[in-house]
């Protein structure tokens, strides 16, 4: 890999989740770390500061686990996949913008989020979702299964739109599901991983 290090011989490293997409930290590597991260597997950093390499995790254990190393458009900036082990800034959080490292579905996080606090305001809450958890688990299960039969319907036809609002419903109703049973999309995704290995 082509590497256009600095004047002072070193590169900024960017980190990230390889799960999540989450950006960890910011390091800046030389190439005697760049290739002691390659030949160990643990991100390895040039220590402006200590003058030295210093291995993340090497006092905490937290360490950062190597996936890939992917270079910019320039050559003068590392992007670095990471599966880390606990967290990564030295302050305890999971990154060092104090940000959480969680997993996230883009809007359809949002909208679990959404469906979290009207299950949990549900007494004096006037929404459908609402009304959907005072009449209980029974109704929830039925609404997606009607929703399910109208997708199948539609799946036959050749009305993309209806298709598409159909699903959506669908995926609607089967989120307030997931919440009244007590899980959520993550947990779904857990159980697909599990059944790739």
């Amino acid at each position: 890999m082509k590497i256009n290090y600095d004047e002072k011989g070193l590169v900024p490293a960017i980190i990230q989740d390889a799960k999540t997409k989450t950006v960890l930290m910011l390091g800046y590597m030389n190439e005697e770390a760049y290739l002691k991260t390659n030949e160990t597997k643990k991100v390895t950093f040039y220590s402006r500061s200590k003058k030295r390499l210093w291995t993340k995790g090497e006092e905490s254990g937290n360490f950062l686990d190597l996936v890939s190393i992917k270079n910019d458009c320039d050559n003068d900036t590392l992007l670095i996949s990471v599966i880390p082990q606990g967290p990564t800034c030295h302050t305890g959080t999971d990154n060092c913008w104090g940000e959480n490292n969680e997993q996230s579905f883009g809007f359809l996080s949002d909208l679990e989020q959404t469906i979290a606090e009207r299950k949990a305001n549900q007494d004096n809450e006037k929404s459908y979702v609402a009304d959907l958890f005072r009449k209980g688990i029974n109704k929830i299960a039925q609404k997606v299964g009607e929703e399910a039969v109208e997708v199948v319907i539609e799946a036959k036809d050749d009305d993309d739109d209806l298709f598409l609002n159909e699903s959506a419903d669908l995926l609607f109703h089967y989120l307030i599901l997931l919440k009244a049973k007590g899980f959520g999309l993550q947990d779904i995704e857990h159980v697909l991983e599990d059944r790739k290995k």
